[in-house]
C-alpha cells in the first residue's frame, strides 16, 4: 500500500514520538487483582503476627513526600528498572509470601504501577500478594484518613 505523500511525515512523526509515549503498563483492575482495604492492612499492620512485606511501586517523590512505615521503595512499577528491582527483591523470597503492593498516585483506574508490579509477582509463582486499594489517590486515603505514615527515604 503506498501513502499519499502528505500522509508520509505523519507516519514518520508517529513512529518517532507515539511509540515511545506507549504505556508499559495498563490501569489498575480489581477484577484480575486480589485486593486489600486501607482499615484491613492496618488491621494486618498492628497485629503481633503474620505482617506482610510493603512494597511502594509507585513514584519516587511520592514515597519520599509520605509511605507506610516499613514500606520499602523498589521504583515504579510502569518502568522496566521497577519491575527489575522488585524481581531482585523477592527473588530469594517462599513463593507464598504475604506481600501487598501500592502506589496511590492517582486515581485507582488511572494508576499505571500496581497491574505490572502485580502480573511480575505472579508471573513469579507467588500465591499470597494483595493491592492496597486507594480509589482516589495515597493523601486523601491515607494520610488524610489519618493512618501512620513516614518520610524521607
Amino acid at each position: 500500500m503506498r501513502l499519499p505523500s502528505c500522509s508520509r511525515p505523519l507516519v514518520i512523526l508517529v513512529l518517532l514520538f507515539g511509540l515511545g509515549q506507549v504505556p508499559l503498563a495498563c490501569a489498575a483492575d480489581n477484577a484480575s487483582m486480589k485486593t486489600i482495604s486501607p482499615d484491613e492492612l492496618v488491621r494486618l499492620l498492628t497485629a503481633k503476627t503474620g505482617k506482610p512485606l510493603l512494597f511502594q511501586v509507585g513514584s519516587h517523590m511520592l514515597y519520599v513526600q509520605a509511605h507506610i512505615p516499613g514500606s520499602e521503595y523498589l521504583g515504579a512499577g510502569s518502568t522496566p528498572q521497577g519491575i527489575q528491582n522488585l524481581r531482585g527483591r523477592v527473588g530469594t523470597l517462599p513463593k507464598n509470601t504475604s506481600i501487598v503492593l501500592y502506589c496511590g498516585c492517582c486515581p485507582w483506574s488511572h494508576c499505571p504501577n500496581v497491574n505490572p508490579a502485580y502480573d511480575a509477582l505472579q508471573q513469579l509463582g507467588f500465591t499470597n500478594v494483595k493491592v492496597l486499594f486507594l480509589a482516589n489517590n495515597f493523601g486523601a486515603d491515607w494520610v488524610d484518613k489519618g493512618y501512620s505514615v513516614a518520610k524521607g527515604d
